[in-house]
């Protein structure tokens, strides 16, 4: 969503930036960009159309990388290395596909404004909707990295720990949220974050580094404590030949979990709201232009998606977990780089989250409504409590990642562009290519979103019978 900071009689209040897209450019002063299931925060000042292209790919860039990237080394130990390639090479050509369609049915706005004017009321809360849901599963997965890695920090700086209190992630998770993310999020002022995004980008690029770099220090076998403890989240025993089997990369692999990896990818690569007012930014805009952001972005977080994907899968292989960085804590128990990486990713989540939470405050709130504050405090404290819930009682990030991808990012990235294109574009008939094409990627939405979520929900209900008959054993 595209939202600014107004300095007119009302100086202070954040709104749409669709109330001032057409007014003189002096009546604000910058105007801030959110991606809803990133790390993607930018700002520029003067007036619409100064991004250069080099600014915009980075931008882009910014939208597209996200928390996604921790879970594409799970993703491909459940698919197999070519497999996987396969997979992430179509859902970024399917996501470029998605971005062609939103540029040639609109030339600016918003993305629920899009889906006003294709579908009236219906297509305004099916936008938003998913919109809001994915920015849910944005911030799920940034608090669930803090409980995952504020515990290994907080060991890693006072010791061993025999489980106080301090060092339970559910705990730090709930104190993070009322001691810094919520009275961030109250501030009717974002702007004091305008250059999270870069420093996220950058704490991502150095994670990756890491990853590459660790890949020819950790030994092959693991060692045998870690090979004990986890191999996909499941304990496990295995003897000598066995370990010995893991050093070997897979290229197919089919198992319970591989119908989580189309949804990972999916969350992975979602920016489709920001596409818009992107274009709006940029500098001698064209369609042509905007395409070639799109196309150099997107090539350049396909390749840190597969260096991320194939050096973790390589390190751990079988082993790896959800969530890569938390894979490295069965390994060290204190390492000074990974500690920095760790220390480098919580505070970029951490202030991210206010940046995500906004613009779902402001559906709630509505733009047009005077500001209350009653009403402002009510439902931040709501929204985040219940995403603290999602993240203690909620298993793992892979559900997280597995759900929301299945939903909301297969509704932004398949479904909704082509339904806009469809109904918008009336230039072109319904049996020219361009739009058996559109109803052909229609189609290939629902079935994505259907088929993962009907075999996700499948492989939850099998893991409750199993959890139960494993707990009536004993």
């Amino acid at each position: 969503m595209l939202i600014c900071e107004q300095n007119s009689k009302r100086k202070d209040r954040i709104c749409q930036a669709a109330f001032l897209q057409h007014q003189n450019p002096d009546t604000y002063n910058s105007v801030l960009f959110v991606c809803f299931d990133c790390l993607f925060l930018s700002f520029f000042y003067q007036h619409p159309g100064t991004a250069s292209f080099g600014m915009s790919v980075f931008n882009l860039g910014n939208a597209i990388m996200g928390s996604g990237i921790l879970g594409l080394s799970y993703a491909m130990a459940n698919t197999g290395i070519v497999l996987f390639v396969i997979l992430l090479v179509a859902v970024s050509i399917f996501s470029l596909y998605s971005v062609h369609l939103l540029l040639k049915t609109a030339n600016e706005g918003v993305y629920e404004q899009l889906g006003y004017k294709a579908f009236g009321m219906p297509g305004k809360l099916a936008a938003s909707c998913s919109i809001t849901m994915q920015n849910i599963g944005a911030m799920s997965s940034y608090l669930y990295i803090v409980k995952y890695e504020l515990p290994i920090v907080i060991q890693a700086f006072l010791g061993k720990s025999d489980g106080e209190w301090y060092t339970n992630g559910d705990y730090l998770v709930l104190i993070v949220s009322v001691i810094i993310i919520l009275p961030l999020s109250l501030l009717k002022n974002l702007g004091y974050l305008g250059y999270t995004s870069g420093f996220s980008l950058l704490c991502m690029v150095f994670f990756l580094i890491v990853v590459i770099y660790k890949k020819f220090h950790i030994p092959c076998p693991l060692p045998d404590d870690f090979i004990n403890v986890t191999v996909n989240g499941v304990l496990v025993h295995l003897n000598t030949t066995d370990r010995e089997g893991t050093c070997t990369p897979k290229y197919f692999v089919f198992n319970s979990q591989t119908v989580y990896a189309v949804p990972i990818l999916t969350f992975a690569f979602v920016c489709h709201p920001a596409i818009l007012p992107m274009y709006e930014e940029l500098k001698d805009r064209s369609r042509k232009k905007m395409q070639g952001v799109a196309n150099v972005s997107f090539l350049a977080m396909f390749v840190m998606y597969l260096l991320a994907a194939l050096f973790g899968y390589l390190t751990f292989s079988d082993a790896v977990e959800p969530e890569l960085l938390h894979t490295y804590s069965k390994v060290y128990k204190f390492d000074v780089v990974l500690l920095i990486v760790r220390l480098a990713v919580l505070t970029a989540v951490t202030l991210t989250v206010p940046v995500v939470l906004f613009p779902v405050m402001n559906h709630l709130l509505g733009a047009s409504k005077e500001f209350s504050w009653i009403r402002h405090v009510i439902i931040t404290f709501t929204l985040l409590a219940g995403v603290n819930l999602l993240v203690i009682f909620v298993p793992t990030i892979r559900d997280i990642f597995g759900f929301i991808g299945a939903s909301a990012a297969a509704m932004l990235i398949f479904i909704l562009p082509s339904a806009f294109y469809i109904k918008l574009v009336q230039k072109e008939p319904l049996r020219s290519f361009q739009k058996i094409g559109a109803c052909l990627f229609l189609a290939s939405g629902f079935l994505v979103m259907f088929g993962c979520m009907s075999l996700i929900i499948m492989d939850w209900i099998h893991n409750a019978v199993g959890s139960e008959a494993h707990g009536d054993g004993h």
